[in-house]
Formats: C-alpha cells, sequence, structure tokens
C-alpha cells in the first residue's frame, strides 16, 4: 500500500525520541500515556505537542495495526544496534518521501558522498514545482538524517555512504513488513522494505536462512521458487485476515 503522508517536510523519523517511547510503553502497550508524560523530554509545551504529533502520525502506536504489532514484536527482540535500522524500516512503510529516497542511497557507492543536491533532485522528479528551493533543501537534509540515524550515511557534513550489519533479525522484520503488506514468495525479497537495506541476493537469501533457524518465518527456496510464511508470528501476535 502506498504511504499517503510525510513528515519529511520538518523532522526525520526521530530515532532518539521513539526509542523513549517504545523502552517505555513496550510492555504495558500504554503509548499514549508515555507521550502525555512527555518521557521524550522536551523542555516546552510546544515542543512536547509538536513534537508527539509527529510522532504519531509516523508511527501510529496503534496496538490494533498489523504493522505496529509486529513493529512491538522485533523490537523486543533485537539487539539495540537493530533497533534504528527496523525504525528506519517501519517509517519506510508510512512516509512516502522517504519511501521514494531509497534509490538515491542505492545509486551511492560506498565511501561517496551522498549528495543533498541529488536528494533535492529526486524530490522535484516526484513533485514538480511543488516545493520552494529552501523547503526542498531542508526536506533533503531531514531525509539524509533520517538514513544516518540507521548509518547508511555518516557525517554531520560530508553525507558519506555506508553499510551497517544487517542482521537476520533486520532482514525478518523487513521480510515481515512486506508479507503484511501482502506480498508472497519472491515479491517479498524484491520490496521496497528489504530493497532499502542494499544487500545482494545471496546476501539476502543467507540471512532468510538464518532468520528460518530462529524460526522468525518459514522459508523454502527450489526450482527457482521462494516461499516465505510468517504464519508462527501472525499467530502469535493473533494477526488475522492475511
Amino acid at each position: 500500500m502506498k504511504p499517503t503522508k510525510t513528515i519529511h517536510t520538518s523532522r526525520t523519523i526521530m530515532f532518539a525520541e521513539l526509542e523513549k517511547v517504545m523502552n517505555y510503553s513496550v510492555e504495558s502497550d500504554n503509548f499514549q500515556v508515555s507521550l502525555d508524560s512527555n518521557v521524550i523530554g522536551k523542555k516546552s509545551a510546544d515542543g512536547i505537542k509538536k513534537t508527539t504529533n509527529y510522532l504519531k502520525l509516523l508511527y501510529g502506536f496503534d496496538n490494533q495495526s498489523s504493522q505496529f504489532k509486529a513493529f512491538k514484536y522485533f523490537w523486543k527482540i533485537a539487539e539495540n544496534e537493530d533497533k534504528p535500522l527496523i525504525t528506519l524500516l517501519f517509517a519506510i512503510g508510512r512516509d512516502y518521501l522517504l519511501e521514494e529516497s531509497i534509490p538515491v542511497v542505492a545509486v551511492t557507492k560506498l565511501g561517496e558522498k551522498v549528495l543533498i543536491e541529488n536528494v533535492e533532485q529526486n524530490i522535484e522528479s516526484h513533485y514538480p514545482n511543488r516545493y520552494s528551493p529552501n523547503t526542498l533543501r531542508s526536506m533533503a537534509q531531514n531525509i539524509a538524517s533520517s538514513w544516518k540515524q540507521a548509518a547508511f550515511i555518516t557525517g554531520k557534513v560530508k553525507n558519506i555512504r555506508t553499510q551497517p550489519e544487517i542482521s537476520f533479525n533486520v532482514l525478518a522484520f523487513a521480510c515481515c513488513m512486506s508479507y503484511l503488506d501482502g506480498d508472497r514468495g519472491d515479491f517479498i525479497l524484491v520490496s521496497k522494505w528489504v530493497k532499502a537495506l542494499f544487500l545482494n541476493e545471496s546476501k539476502v537469501r543467507e540471512l532468510a536462512i538464518e532468520a528460518s533457524k530462529h524460526d522468525l518465518f518459514q522459508y523454502q527456496y527450489g526450482g527457482g521458487v521462494t516461499s516465505i510464511s510468517f504464519a508462527n508470528i501472525t499467530n502469535k501476535l493473533e494477526i488475522n485476515g492475511i
């Protein structure tokens, strides 16, 4: 399903703030309490309101949502270094500007600069003449910052393309988001979530085998046919109608 909203006109994926909310409420499921209690640590009422609204817009915190149920599950089992990655992946499914920036990062070779001008041009190609030059620059910088928070870009100024270590947990979450979106088989492995990890096919399949060994999903590949099922997790999380 195509995302219909973005916060990148004003914000990034705000991982630091989200982490506080998730750690405070992931066991109790009472995310509104954490937001109302200002666990994000903003100093002004206006700052609290704006940040809370952006967090809710991007992440939803809907305990009835299949995608958010899966996000909570993987948050609990993920290593700390994996959490920015699964956060970025979850946000990609809900923010169209972030999703549309995947090719810009993908075509930048490791060690080279991810040019803000290229991010701007990418936005302009999708939405010609919609945004002023100043707004385009701000949006592009926010998008770059979101990728930085997941370590696909590093450096305050230079914006160097880097590649974080991708674990089987992260690959499993990417596949899960695709599965819950209705994809099956090889379509999962070429979904936007898996593409956003920038792995070659052999590495994706290697991680898929590892994830299946840890019972994160059921994976089979033979005769050019891929089978992936999340029946165990969807049953455990009481996700129906998939």
